[in-house]
């Protein structure tokens, strides 16, 4: 991810190049390690076509591949998209009762889902402006 600084007489502005925009959204993600069949449930903070910004109840190391079902309204209907993704980046935990934030790549989708999850996207970006813009 590269950044970008534009100078002007007012300061400095730091821009983020992704090639997808990301909308802080706040919904609930089942997920399980490949390795394990044990299920968990976290939250989606922020989210993209690309990938997801979680808070998990447990620590993941960076390279673990998941499995993971999204449940989010999309039309006035409970929707759901399972999407194969990779952890890329862990924060540590903050107090003894704390969540662990994550970051995920979405590596596979299936292309009805991936519909859902775009169309999803989509119609969220008209009700709220994206936090970080492409250029």
């Amino acid at each position: 991810m590269e950044i970008e600084e534009l100078k002007s007489p007012f300061g400095v502005a730091s821009f983020q190049r992704r090639r997808h925009p990301r909308f802080s959204v706040d919904f609930p993600i089942e997920y399980y390690q490949v390795n394990s069949r044990n299920s968990f449930n976290g939250r989606v903070l922020n989210a993209s076509e690309g990938g997801l910004m979680v808070n998990l109840p447990e620590r993941l190391e960076v390279d673990r591949y998941l499995i993971t079902k999204l449940f989010f309204i999309f039309d006035r209907h409970l929707n759901t998209a399972e999407i194969f993704a990779r952890v890329v980046w862990r924060d540590i935990q903050f107090g003894e009762d704390a969540d662990f934030r994550a970051g995920l790549r979405i590596v596979g989708i299936s292309p009805e889902d991936m519909n859902r999850w775009r169309n999803f996207l989509y119609n969220f970006s008209e009700l709220e402006i994206p936090f970080n813009l492409s250029l």
